[in-house]
């Protein structure tokens, strides 16, 4: 196929959108270029974007693709996806984030995705050296080759500074139409939002729980002590106040949202929860059925009820198909004292 025959066929591509800053702006200069563009949104139990706390990221890439009036594809990465947080080929980043690992998953995913629909290449809001373990050129060169993307990965935003992909080359895409942005600095692309009136985007730097060092601990933690975790363990992590209590975790609700979902999540046949019966207080799951744990976690249901003051607290543990009162007194630690069993 000639240049001049390959121009006049509209290109497809499979985006991977986030609802961020970049991703945005690469899918419009694509779309700007004549390309058919579908949107793929991956989601995975770490995704963190503050401003939508109910849906996140896809919130954001549905309003997005309203915008762009292009078609949108949800992927949520789930139990397949924990396997490459226990086991990263590449390692972990400053956190616990497997990020090289992260992209190797997603462009395989998107490349079968691809596939299906037809199309000729992927694209991405990348950006070179703006994520120092991921983005970096010899890392994007050998993201694409684990992933099996050789030659289909279009990056719009930098493609101008990076070797030509196969449709810059066999004449699909005008590589002088394509930017040269680098580094870790957002003017440009702010400045771009700003021409072309693109002025709702959150996570403009992206967001995930792994490279927060909070969080961190947590997961470092079950990764420790549970290493087969499940996905309702990763969804506790993000819940409650967390102790490590002789090798027993405990989780102690703070509000009414945390209490319903520590109560909703509760394995009775293999856990206990505790609640004050005097008192308002938290709801307290014990990942363990086992009496010797109740003592601590009575301690701790009761420091944080506002029963704390009294000299006792009778708690209700229900574990299996019993129910049972105990006495506690509130735990009366320091904070600093906490420190030694708290997550």
């Amino acid at each position: 196929m000639t240049s001049e025959a390959a121009m006049q066929i509209k290109p497809k591509a499979v985006a991977l959108l986030s609802g961020g800053l970049d991703s945005t702006l690469a899918v419009k200069l694509a779309i700007d270029m004549g390309i058919e563009v579908t949107a793929i949104n991956f989601t995975t139990p770490f995704c963190n974007c503050a401003k939508h706390q109910v849906g996140g990221c896809f919130s954001d890439a549905i309003s997005t693709c309203k915008t762009l009036g292009i078609k949108l594809i949800h992927f949520v990465g789930a139990d397949d996806y924990l396997e490459i947080l226990k086991h990263p080929k590449f390692g972990y980043g400053s956190q616990i984030n497997p990020c090289i690992d992260c992209r190797i998953y997603f462009f395989r995913k998107a490349r079968a995705f691809m596939s299906e629909l037809g199309a000729d290449f992927l694209i991405t809001g990348e950006v070179v050296g703006q994520r120092p373990m991921s983005q970096m050129k010899n890392t994007l060169r050998l993201i694409e080759k684990e992933a099996g993307c050789d030659r289909v990965i279009l990056r719009p935003l930098s493609g101008r500074i990076l070797p030509a992909t196969g449709a810059e080359k066999d004449g699909v895409i005008d590589h002088w139409k394509l930017l040269d942005i680098s580094g870790r600095s957002r003017k440009r692309q702010m400045e771009m939002a700003q021409s072309l009136n693109i002025t709702d985007y959150p996570c403009a730097a992206g967001g995930c729980m792994l490279t927060d060092p909070q969080y961190a601990i947590r997961m470092r933690d079950l990764l420790e002590h549970k290493p087969g975790f499940s996905l309702k363990d990763v969804a506790r992590l993000k819940f409650g106040r967390h102790f490590r209590v002789d090798g027993i975790k405990i989780i102690v609700g703070r509000d009414e949202r945390e209490n319903h979902f520590l109560e909703s999540t509760c394995d009775l046949a293999n856990e206990a929860l505790l609640e004050a019966v005097d008192f308002k207080g938290p709801s307290t799951l014990v990942e363990s059925s086992e009496v010797t744990s109740m003592g601590t976690a009575a301690g701790l249901t009761a420091r944080y009820g506002d029963g704390k003051h009294e000299a006792e607290v009778n708690i209700q543990v229900r574990c299996g198909d019993k129910v049972s009162v105990m006495t506690a007194v509130p735990l009366m630690h320091s904070e600093e004292e906490l420190l030694s069993i708290r997550l």
